[in-house]
């Protein structure tokens, strides 16, 4: 027994240091971890906690922290223009080149200088506490209260990082019933945000099994144990309305608008107007292409302007819509525009669209028409600010502001329909080249689904009055031989003649079910004919596509190129018969 005894005590020893370590394990996987988060970390700021620091703040939008970053200069408060554009208001424009920043609003162009403390518009300069914007690593950054003068949102300041809100409603809370810890995951291992004391009010975000996600009153968010929530209960959240948008008057014509386009290649085109006013029997609205962009600097436009033509125009009921565009010089005289130049500085730009006004008003136009096809990816942008600049003249001066786009393709709106729904009076969209001269393509000038598809886009973004569809008053003729595919341009009122210098007539054409139109083909040595036609057949379905939609009217591309049972049919529909 006495041999026995040591080994017995070392076992009870073995079991004790044992059930010690075990305890211990015990104890470490069921305690409360007491590591503290890394703040500076977990809001990805280096600024730390000093409240009157200058830096980056983390940004919490609504409930949850976003990627982009509030900066701290001089004490304010201010974000990028891409967190501006993309949480706040898109219409501010930087022109980095001339360090301005513009607001346009139905009235008014309002510009801060890069570093000022000021803005400019119609009434003078207004002074600020803060410099409004500034640029810095290639970004322009924007004074929040200067922002809050153009949009409606709530923000506070704490040490690392802002509250923001751009929406309200009616939030959850819980009160927190005894002291405990807020997280930054749901787990007692997980490190501690800061403490939470029992009293303490917390907004309610998402539940789990044993822990929700919350908010506290520092907008600090983390997950707490749900045994230690009482008392849920709701607040009504109280929205900003400060900022209340101008309302963008529009003219609009009287019943529908049924346009034609006039073609004019030079000043004696002017004297075609009364062969054209004969032929596009029910159009209110002529738009002679009197105005082309000549060159970035100097002379802007070419003109065929007469305003005789326009006077006898309106002695025939018509009014005359100006057409500008961005083409017709550069094909008339093989030279390059450079239309993104100007349409790219501030001060070229609204040289640009004062230069219309002052045209049009100079020769008594009704409107202006805007017809800029070439535009590239990079000019969109500050097309769309030349858009919301001439509206603001046309407004102030009575005349009409219509803008040409081509039948949009996709609902991704890279035309910003959403923008000139808003300041323009008339969106017309170009329903026709589907397949266009040189596409080496043969097909449809202008298909049912191309048409319809277009325009129920746009009418996603447009007002249904607002919106002008144009018809092709032409087709094409189109040959294949071999791998060459060639066109051409066939106007309404020449296609039988056209198809019997072939041997052909209309009879032999069969209506096509898909484009909604009557289709020919005949084959020739080596060469394959095709046509799409365009005629009263196919115009019907396309002006009751249009009827059905309530649209704002009609336009013709172009005079000259119709015929009587074409004009007839646009004619009833715009009820201008």
């Amino acid at each position: 027994m006495k041999k026995a005894l040591p080994v017995i005590i070392a076992l009870v020893l073995i079991v004790i240091i044992g059930g010690i370590a075990f305890g211990g394990r015990l104890i470490e996987k069921y305690s409360y971890g007491k590591e503290l988060a890394d703040l500076d970390e977990y809001y990805g700021v280096t600024n730390g906690a000093a409240p009157d620091s200058d830096g980056n703040l983390a940004i919490v939008l609504q409930d949850e922290m976003i990627e982009e970053q509030a900066v701290v200069k001089d004490g304010v408060i201010y974000f990028d223009q891409n967190m501006v554009r993309d949480y706040f208001n898109d219409a501010f424009y930087v022109d980095a080149g001339e360090q301005k920043l513009l607001y346009t609003t139905a009235t008014d162009t309002k510009m801060a200088l890069f570093g000022e403390k000021a803005y400019y518009d119609g009434e003078g300069v207004h002074q600020t506490d803060y410099v409004v914007c500034y640029a810095a690593e290639d970004k322009v950054y924007i004074a929040a209260e200067y922002i809050r003068k153009f949009a409606n949102f709530s923000y506070e300041r704490f040490d690392r990082h802002l509250q923001l809100y751009t929406e309200w409603g009616i939030a959850m809370t819980y009160t927190i019933g005894k002291d405990t810890q807020l997280r930054v995951q749901g787990g007692i291992k997980s490190p501690i945000l800061r403490e939470l004391a029992a009293g303490e009010k917390v907004e309610f975000l998402e539940e789990m099994e044993t822990w929700s996600k919350v908010k506290t009153s520092d907008s600090m968010i983390g997950y707490v144990e749900n045994k230690r929530l009482t008392n849920l209960d709701t607040e009504v959240e109280t929205p900003v309305t400060d900022y209340v948008q101008e309302e963008y008057t529009s003219i609009s014509m009287e019943g529908k608008v049924s346009l034609g386009w006039h073609a004019i290649g030079g000043v004696s085109g002017n004297d075609t107007l009364a062969e054209m006013v004969k032929e596009g029997k029910g159009i209110n609205v002529i738009a002679p292409t009197w105005f082309s962009l000549k060159d970035s600097d100097g002379e802007l436009f070419r003109s065929y302007a007469s305003a005789k033509y326009v006077e006898k125009a309106h002695d025939y009921g018509l009014k005359v819509w100006g057409v500008w565009d961005d083409f017709n010089y550069r094909l008339d005289n093989q030279t390059q525009v450079d239309s993104y130049r100007i349409l790219s500085s501030t001060t070229r730009r609204q040289e640009m669209a004062q230069n219309m006004v002052d045209t049009a008003m100079e020769y008594g136009l009704d409107g202006i028409n805007i017809d800029f096809e070439e535009l590239t990816e990079e000019a969109r942008p500050h097309f769309n600010q030349f858009l919301r600049e001439l509206s603001v003249l046309c407004r102030k001066n009575g005349l009409v502001l219509s803008v040409d786009d081509k039948v949009p393709l996709n609902s991704l709106n890279a035309q910003r329909f959403d923008i000139q729904g808003l300041v323009v009076d008339y969106v017309i969209m170009m329903g026709y080249d589907e397949h266009w001269g040189g596409c080496q393509e043969a097909g449809s000038v202008a298909s049912i689904e191309f048409v319809t598809g277009g325009l129920d886009r746009i009418l996603e973004h447009v007002p249904a009055g607002k919106v002008i569809n144009a018809l092709p008053f032409y087709t094409r003729l189109w040959k294949t031989e071999g791998t060459a595919v060639t066109d051409t341009a066939i106007p309404v009122r020449n296609v039988e003649e056209c198809l019997s210098n072939y041997g052909k007539n209309l009879e032999m054409a069969a209506w096509d079910d898909t484009t909604c139109q009557n289709y020919i083909e005949w084959q020739g040595e080596n060469t394959l004919y095709q046509m799409w036609i365009e005629d009263t057949e196919s115009l019907r379905v396309k002006l009751n596509a249009m009827g059905a939609r309530n649209i704002g009217g009609v336009a013709v591309w172009r005079l000259g190129f119709g015929n009587k049972s074409a004009w007839e049919l646009v004619a009833a529909y715009a009820g201008t018969n």
